[in-house]
């Protein structure tokens, strides 16, 4: 986790982020005594978490963003990586929850059309 070099450039940008996946049907179906919808997520990681995972490495590697770490929790994933300083964080946020959201619904398309709706994955 050092400093990385390139042409005319020394750096060490690493950042973390954080991101839930939508839960759309959970916020309309909240039990009573739960006064934070949030609170209310179903667990899809978890059933899903291998595919997510590879699929995560396998963005990570072909834009040469570097995974750090990656924890994926049953309601959220953590993801910390070192990249370029040429990459906007924001740049990097789209490209990963766009391709990973993608290449979800398209090996687990039964599955999420379950519990979540109108082709989302990720919360804004």
């Amino acid at each position: 986790m050092g400093e990385k070099r390139s042409n005319h450039t020394v750096y060490n940008v690493n950042y973390h982020f954080v991101w839930c996946p939508k839960s759309s049907k959970a916020k309309l179906c909240v039990p009573r005594g739960i006064s934070d919808p949030a609170q209310y997520r179903h667990p899809i990681l978890g059933v899903i978490e291998d595919s997510l995972e590879s699929s995560f490495r396998e963005v990570c590697d072909d834009y040469n963003y570097e995974i750090l770490s990656l924890h994926i929790s049953p309601d959220h994933v953590h993801l910390f990586l070192s990249a370029h300083p040429k990459y906007a964080p924001s740049e990097i946020v789209r490209t990963v929850k766009s391709i990973t959201a993608r290449e979800m619904w398209q090996q687990h398309e039964p599955l999420l059309q379950e519990y979540l709706w109108g082709g989302g994955f990720w919360e804004e």
